[in-house]
């Protein structure tokens, strides 16, 4: 019998006593209210995946916004091999950044995080071929491997994994009530979405400046999207047909306010059939920097979680900080 920790806030339960010196090791950390707490029916089975593969593990339950940072952020990294984040998107962005925050990063390696996905839409997940099942994602974890991807830096003082965005619609993620995400998971997000997306014509605009590493425009816009990521808020393809996970750059789509129900089918076909070229409302390019600048202080998602208002933000491409494990049958995900 393997040994397994079991930490709910101060406490601490010990199962098991056959362990040796050799034994490798996981740190898990869970949101308990992910996905409808679909985490609360299968964590029996994701430890009893870990420790048949060898692994003693301990797991956490997180206690809030911002706990699975800290726990990320502060963890021995010298006496686990593995930490495992099992929640939603925002659960993912709090551990990723936390290990960014570390002060040990200066020294070459990286913690090697695993993730099984729990939350309602799983964007990133989906786009790293990680499956939506827990115990197969956990099964990916052990017999995985590790690869390289690309995250985002967002001014001084924050990360994103896959999308910082502004604009129409782009907080339906961080105002849905928790208990509508229980209620009804990733339909939650699209009974706010479609009613929000076809409105677009009567929504006040943003006036945004932008600049890249070879281009500047200014005009009126209704959404703005960062992202290194083939899907955001579950709808897939909306970035574009060609993501490269790992190319150490975004895909930028800023889309212009529509002034009739006509050019906003036109945005909505364009999206919809991953073909943002060809609408002359969409502005769709990749770049490693991007600044954005408004007359007015402009609020921000980042990853589903509230990101903060600024009249400027400066989004940086981190080229293949984050070490995580994904599937061995999987590796055109990456790329495509």
């Amino acid at each position: 019998m393997y040994c397994y920790r079991i930490m709910l806030r101060h406490k601490e339960i010990i199962m098991g006593t056959e362990l040796t010196d050799g034994n490798r090791k996981i740190y898990m950390v869970f949101n308990p209210v992910a996905g409808m707490g679909r985490i609360k029916n299968n964590l029996a089975d994701i430890v009893e995946i870990f420790t048949r593969a060898g692994y003693e593990t301990t797991v956490r339950a997180t206690g809030g916004r911002g706990n699975a940072l800290s726990i990320a952020r502060e963890f021995n990294r010298k006496e686990y091999d593995l930490f495992v984040c099992c929640g939603g998107d925002g659960t993912l962005d709090e551990v990723v950044s936390g290990v960014m925050e570390r002060n040990d990063r200066t020294d070459g390696e990286h913690v090697r995080v695993g993730y099984i996905p729990a939350g309602s839409t799983n964007d990133f997940a989906m786009s790293l071929g990680i499956p939506s099942d827990m115990s197969e994602a956990a099964k990916v974890i052990v017999n995985g491997r590790d690869v390289m991807c690309d995250i985002g830096g967002f001014n001084k003082d924050r990360h994103f994994v896959y999308v910082a965005a502004f604009g129409l619609f782009t907080d339906i993620s961080y105002t849905t009530p928790q208990d509508q995400k229980n209620m009804f998971g990733h339909s939650a997000y699209i009974m706010r979405v479609l009613p929000a997306l076809l409105k677009m014509n009567q929504m006040h605009p943003y006036h945004i400046r932008v600049t890249s590493d070879d281009r500047f425009f200014e005009d009126d816009y209704a959404v703005g999207m960062v992202t290194n990521s083939r899907s955001v808020g579950g709808f897939e393809g909306i970035t574009g047909k060609h993501v490269d996970l790992q190319d150490g750059l975004f895909e930028v789509t800023m889309i212009k306010m529509p002034t009739n129900p006509i050019e906003t089918n036109q945005i909505l076909q364009s999206l919809l059939q991953s073909d943002l070229g060809h609408c002359s409302l969409i502005t769709h390019f990749k770049t490693s920097k991007l600044v954005v600048e408004s007359e007015k202080e402009l609020s921000w998602t980042c990853d589903g979680e509230y990101g903060g208002a600024h009249e400027k933000a400066v989004l940086k491409a981190l080229r293949q900080e984050l070490c995580i494990r994904v599937p061995f049958d999987k590796n055109e995900k990456l790329q495509g």
